[in-house]
């Protein structure tokens, strides 16, 4: 008890001190909020600088088939999320790894439509394996009970079976193959035009 005493005294003659001080020098707490306020505006001005940038950098976004291919898997997800958050998804997300269920991208496009995404990379390309009905049974399981989506679709930089292609439009899937990711990555047009046959939209686009 005798020690937390003498604690509390030292610790109040500090701040007795210290307001001593600041009462002698009134001009201090002023500087100290000027540059409180300084350092503020400084962040906020660079948050916002790079979200204008970013927004650039999407609104430009291309890639070429030999880029895609170079990509990682992980790297090839993060392509597909930038793709999306070009066509007007800016809160898509790359959610693939341990657990996920199937999705490895979702985005919500400007018609409220929940887009759940998985992406199948190839380092081969069109060589590479074609993916098979397997990958698009787990996506068929996942897509709609678990995540939800009202557009659910593979995408990879390889091609399909042609039972993957039957069973995908059996099942309203959609298939994004090398072909049609060469179109989408390097162009301007928003994937949901390029596939044409998806749900109707939840709600009006902004500003139409």
């Amino acid at each position: 008890m005798g020690l937390f005493l003498l604690v509390l005294i030292v610790v109040w003659g500090l701040i007795v001190g210290v307001l001593r001080w600041l009462a002698a020098h009134p001009w201090v707490p002023v500087v100290l909020l000027l540059i409180a306020a300084a350092a503020g505006g400084v962040w906020v001005h660079r948050r916002r600088e790079t979200a204008r940038w970013n927004r650039v950098r999407e609104q430009g976004l291309r890639y070429a088939l030999p880029q895609i291919d170079a990509l990682h898997h992980t790297q090839f997800e993060d392509a597909v999320r930038d793709l999306m958050r070009r066509d007007g998804c800016p809160e898509a997300t790359r959610v693939g790894g341990a657990g996920d269920n199937g999705a490895d991208v979702k985005a919500t496009d400007p018609f409220g439509r929940l887009w759940v995404m998985q992406c199948k990379h190839r380092k081969a390309g069109r060589a590479g394996a074609a993916v098979g009905t397997p990958d698009l049974h787990v996506l068929n399981g996942t897509g709609r009970p678990v995540h939800h989506g009202d557009v659910v679709v593979l995408v990879t930089n390889g091609r399909f079976t042609g039972k993957a292609v039957d069973f995908a439009r059996s099942q309203r899937l959609h298939l994004v193959d090398r072909d049609l990711l060469a179109r989408w990555a390097a162009g301007s047009t928003p994937l949901w035009e390029l596939l044409g046959t998806v749900p109707s939209p939840r709600r009006p686009a902004s500003g139409s």
